[in-house]
C-alpha cells in the first residue's frame, strides 16, 4: 500500500466541503453542457425525465444497456473482429504517434485501399 495515500471513512471532511462551496464561483460555465446550468428552469426540464438509480439498484438501467445492444444489426453496423497483425517497428510508431484512434485510420485506409484495388478489377471482393 502507498505510504502517503491516507484513506478515511468520508471522501471529504464536512469542513472541506464548506471550503468548496466558498470557493465555488456565483456562475458556472459549461459549453459542453446541453443546457444552461445557470437557469433552474433549463436544469430543471433537461432533468425532468431522468432515472435515479441508488444503492446498487441498477436492474433497470442494465436491462436498458442490454435492450439497446441487442437492437445493434450486423448488416447496419458490423463487428470489429480482433485480429493480430505485424508492423515494421518505425510503421507502428507513426501509426500510434498519430494519436486516438489510430486504429480506426487504419481501417479506413485499408477499406479504400481494398475499394481502390475492386474499381481496378484486381478481383477482391
Amino acid at each position: 500500500m502507498n505510504p502517503e495515500v491516507t484513506l478515511r471513512k468520508f471522501p471529504v471532511s464536512p469542513e472541506e466541503i464548506e471550503a468548496a462551496i466558498a470557493a465555488a464561483p456565483e456562475q458556472a460555465e459549461d459549453l459542453e453542457c446541453p443546457y444552461d446550468p445557470n437557469d433552474a428552469g433549463q436544469v430543471e426540464a433537461y432533468w425532468q425525465n431522468a432515472t435515479v438509480v441508488r444503492d446498487g439498484g441498477y436492474p433497470a438501467v442494465q436491462s436498458a444497456l442490454a435492450e439497446r445492444r441487442g437492437l445493434r444489426s450486423p448488416q447496419i453496423a458490423p463487428l470489429k473482429v480482433p485480429v493480430t497483425i505485424r508492423f515494421d517497428e518505425d510503421v507502428l510508431a507513426a501509426l500510434r504517434a498519430t494519436g486516438k484512434d489510430w486504429q480506426t485510420r487504419v481501417n479506413v485506409v485499408v477499406r479504400e485501399w481494398l475499394e481502390s484495388q475492386r474499381t481496378a478489377g484486381a478481383g477482391l471482393k
